[in-house]
């Protein structure tokens, strides 16, 4: 099987083509979520430090390289900001070249391959979420190479900006998760964060937060 190209960054405009400010119907929906945000993401931090811990070890242990992983995304208006995740690669790719992560990846380190698995990785998001560049519950942030690939291939690609991007996400409590190999695929999960973007609510909110751990329970079960 032929290995998968690099994605290369093409010039960005600094805004994507979304409002700077939300219209003052919904801005007492975003104030409750953003509250909720700080404090279920507060919460967690604190109950997860001895995993977090734990897992800073272990990778320590496991490979050379740096506990966590940063790498520019894109999120609300278009605006650029590093994500924050634990390694689970040997290597760091950031910038015009980035490869998608693939199953049975070399590149992916032994405890990487259980992080990645039980979306552990994603714990340290938590502090993009404190920060305001992320939400809890949004459309998935992708690699800034990436998004200048698709939205060059995808009509309705920057419109999933309009919201904070989330750690997790409509599009992957249904099953658009891991790596999109055909532009059909990316479509497929770009449709599902417009639909997120249309109907966004606290309740819709609270009801991927509460299916996220079934559907990270299951893919452990399916690998």
């Amino acid at each position: 099987m032929t290995a998968p190209q690099p994605l290369r960054m093409a010039e960005r405009p600094r805004r994507g083509a979304v409002e700077d400010a939300p219209p003052p119907r919904i801005r007492p929906r975003l104030t409750v979520k953003r509250i909720l945000d700080l404090a279920l993401s507060l919460a967690l931090l604190l109950v997860c430090l001895p995993l977090l811990a734990v897992i800073a070890l272990l990778i320590r242990l496991d490979s050379r390289g740096p506990i966590l992983f940063r790498q520019q995304r894109i999120g609300l208006a278009g605006q650029p900001f590093h994500i924050i995740k634990f390694r689970t690669m040997h290597v760091l790719e950031d910038g015009a070249d980035v490869v998608q992560a693939r199953e049975r990846d070399p590149r992916v380190t032994r405890v990487g391959g259980l992080l990645r698995v039980s979306s552990l990785d994603e714990l340290p998001q938590l502090l993009n979420v404190l920060s305001g560049e992320m939400s809890l519950v949004g459309p998935r942030p992708h690699a800034a190479a990436h998004d200048d690939y698709y939205r060059a291939r995808i009509p309705n690609y920057l419109y999933r900006h309009n919201v904070r991007p989330g750690i997790t996400g409509w599009a992957q409590v249904n099953g658009a998760r891991g790596a999109t190999p055909q532009v059909a695929d990316m479509q497929a999960r770009v449709d599902l964060d417009a639909w997120y973007v249309d109907h966004a609510s606290l309740a819709l909110d609270l009801k991927i937060l509460a299916l996220t751990p079934l559907v990270v329970l299951s893919r452990r079960k399916a690998c």
